[in-house]
């Protein structure tokens, strides 16, 4: 899936290191799920597939406030 395929639920946050395209972000797909881009976390080996990473609270809010939750 391509980056122009998704709906970009946040962009206001202003982190460090925070380029164009290499902050925490929150995106939508076209089916309705949730993609997260964010720091790679190693709090957990987790399953085979899958990943942690990890996301300021702002972001996970202003997702929020976008989907109208």
């Amino acid at each position: 899936m391509a980056r122009e395929e998704l709906t970009r639920l946040t962009g206001k946050f202003d982190g460090p290191n925070c380029d164009d395209d290499d902050c925490p972000n929150v995106y939508r797909t076209a089916g309705g799920s949730i993609v997260v881009q964010g720091d790679v976390s190693n709090a957990f080996q987790p399953p085979e597939g899958e990943a942690l990473v990890e996301i300021p609270e702002a972001v996970l809010r202003e997702a929020v406030r976008a989907l109208g939750w």
